[in-house]
């Protein structure tokens, strides 16, 4: 069985927010688990609005 692929983070490129996969974000209704493929396309960054395709994945 292979290993689950490893939890990325992904940074706002506006105000610098980091979304966690293995974290999530409760506070705004995401489980920790939840993959960025799953959050929805027209997701926008909690802090200041900026969409999906504005963030990139960082290494921590």
């Amino acid at each position: 069985m292979a290993d689950a692929e490893p939890y990325k983070t992904w940074q706002c490129r506006t105000c610098g927010y980091l979304y966690d996969e293995e974290a999530g974000d409760p506070g705004e209704g995401l489980a920790p688990g939840t993959r960025w493929s799953d959050l929805p396309d027209d997701w926008l960054c909690p802090m200041c609005g900026t969409p999906k395709s504005d963030f990139d994945m960082v290494e921590i």
